[in-house]
């Protein structure tokens, strides 16, 4: 008797039917992966027209990328990973400051111990020392704090170690703290 499928048994499934052309696994893939995917790089801009936009250029990244996934992460991850790189290279070529939201704001607040922070100076403050991380920590703290993703998932989405992405995790809430409390 068959069980059901396993979520990367499906994942594998839609992968082998993309590669053989079938637009119609794609679309599964996209409506699976949008939200997320949209989430991820509305952080990374201002406006959700850029976010929409970012999104469509990660699937279409990857969609002409599919014969170089090799399933060794999850499909969502691999898009994830896709979708960093789409937000950092529009952030770079474009050199557009990223605003951090109120929600985000209060994340990271509250992991970095100093509770809610109400003063509209403040929350500017943090703003600019997110956005004046090194990349590497400013994604793995925002992965961390805002996404609320595992060190595993981070260290596949910012193609590292675990151990580097912890440390960069330290590295960049420290910077925060000698920021922020000065």
């Amino acid at each position: 008797m068959r069980g059901v499928a396993a979520p990367d048994d499906d994942e594998d499934a839609l992968v082998a039917r993309i590669r053989a052309g079938e637009r119609a696994a794609f679309t599964d893939v996209v409506k699976r992966h949008r939200d997320a995917v949209q989430r991820l790089v509305r952080g990374y801009v201002t406006s959700d027209a850029a976010a929409e936009d970012l999104t469509q250029q990660t699937f279409l990244s990857a969609l002409r990328a599919i014969d170089t996934f090799r399933g060794e992460a999850r499909l969502g991850t691999w898009l994830h990973r896709i979708a960093v790189n789409t937000a950092l290279n529009f952030a770079r070529d474009e050199k557009r400051a990223r605003s951090v939201s109120i929600e985000e704001v209060e994340l990271i607040t509250n992991a970095l111990g100093t509770g809610r922070m109400a003063a509209r100076e403040a929350k500017r403050k943090l703003g600019a020392a997110v956005a004046e991380l090194p990349s590497k920590q400013r994604i793995v703290v925002e992965l961390r704090l805002v996404h609320e993703l595992s060190f595993k998932a981070i260290a596949e989405i910012a193609e590292c170690s675990e151990e580097s992405a912890r440390a960069n995790f330290q590295h960049g809430v420290k910077r925060l703290r000698e920021r922020i409390l000065g």
